[in-house]
């Protein structure tokens, strides 16, 4: 079975059992303390191995999120090891967030651009992603700063690209000059 259905099957599971339990916003808020643990190299490496014993395992992320997730949680995590999908669990916290945002009509909408935006631009974006009708409820704008695109920006809003970048328009400028000159 491949990691995106694992992953999902298990992400599914959770979010329905804390929808049922009235915790999805606490366990929404857990996932992500969950993935921010889980850029600790060591920590990452640990859920990985196939030689730490389950029980190791557990031990150490009761340790870690026993006092900062809520106990639905851990009991997710608890079973995880205990069927020995640690190795999925960074990809079952992303499907969570994943299907959270489907749930909850959420559209996420990654802008990539030469210098940090400011808020009146962000603003301006979801503005303009709103008025296009491509989103109909709420909009989480990810930011990130990439200089080698020299200016402008690039949209990425579920599986559609828009490239407004300098270092887009030079490209297409340089392989036009190309084709031009060997003509």
């Amino acid at each position: 079975m491949s990691v995106n259905r694992i992953a999902s099957r298990y992400a599914k599971s959770l979010l329905e059992l804390a929808v049922e339990q009235g915790k999805l916003e606490a366990v929404r808020a857990d996932m992500d303390t969950f993935q921010s643990g889980m850029t600790q190299r060591d920590l990452y490496l640990l859920m990985k191995s196939p030689i730490v014993h389950a029980d190791k395992k557990i031990s150490i992320l009761k340790a870690i999120f026993a006092d900062k997730v809520d106990p639905l949680t851990l009991s997710f995590l608890n079973i995880c090891v205990q069927k020995g999908r640690e190795p999925y669990l960074t990809d079952m916290a992303s499907a969570f967030v994943d299907q959270y945002r489907t749930k909850k009509n959420i559209l996420s909408l990654k802008v990539t651009s030469a210098t940090p935006l400011d808020e009146q631009v962000s603003n301006r974006i979801k503005e303009a992603v709103k008025a296009s009708g491509a989103a109909k409820g709420e909009i989480q704008l990810d930011s990130v700063v990439d200089p080698s695109l020299i200016g402008g920006f690039v949209l990425e809003l579920g599986d559609q690209r828009y490239d407004a970048s300098i270092l887009r328009k030079l490209d297409m400028l340089r392989k036009e000059i190309n084709t031009k000159v060997t003509l």
